[in-house]
């Protein structure tokens, strides 16, 4: 007897099966086909929920990307609570390490996850830059600090911090990563023209000595 499932059921089993084939076989080798036969349905009803392979892994690299952006969401919208604190914590939200499946983490830094681990960067400044800008825009308007070009700054630093923190492309001792993070509050300090160390004080008393 063939099991209907409800819309939004079927079309997660297909992700959580991707998602755990990506993690072991890799996205490259792993192919839709591997999919169809683990998950149990026929290749008619997967290509009525995803057009192709790469559009799994758009949905997958959504998942994670979605809990960062709605735990950033949720922290610019609290009250009483100043632009500067905001912006931290929002940053703070962004620690991928906190937020997608370790085992899936380990692998995206492998050579055939390159798709994979490129989208997940991608996503992660599309989606995190307009809501950096309402608190860059916010602190504007509060006069906590000054900005001549929120956009493009946020775009800057988060494409920077992205990819200078992450163990995928450089490989940095503890000693670097302190000074490359000091080095990203400083320029965030910078462009937005608060008094040196500003963040820094923030981040240490909120997060922990660097």
């Amino acid at each position: 007897m063939r099991v209907i499932k409800e819309h939004d059921v079927r079309k997660n089993e297909i992700l959580d099966m991707a998602e755990k084939l990506f993690r072991i076989k890799g996205y490259e080798k792993c192919t839709i086909m591997d999919i169809i036969n683990e998950v149990g349905i026929a290749k008619g009803t997967f290509y009525y929920y995803f057009k192709s392979k790469e559009e799994v892994l758009d949905a997958v690299v959504l998942r994670y990307v979605d809990i960062i952006r709605n735990n950033a969401e949720e922290i610019i919208l609290i009250e009483n609570m100043n632009p500067v604190e905001k912006l931290m914590r929002a940053f703070m939200a962004m620690q991928v390490t906190n937020q997608i499946d370790k085992d899936l983490l380990d692998n995206m830094h492998k050579v055939e996850n390159a798709l994979l681990h490129q989208k997940v960067l991608n996503q992660l400044v599309t989606t995190m830059t307009p809501i950096l800008v309402k608190v860059i825009e916010e602190g504007i308007e509060e006069k906590v600090w000054s900005c001549k070009y929120p956009l493009e700054y946020m775009q800057i630093f988060l494409v920077a911090s992205l990819t200078l923190t992450d163990e995928g492309i450089f490989e940095l001792d503890s000693s670097s990563q302190m000074s490359v993070m000091a080095a990203m509050i400083s320029m965030l300090e910078k462009m937005l023209n608060v008094p040196e160390d500003c963040f820094m004080k923030l981040f240490i008393e909120n997060f922990g000595k660097m």
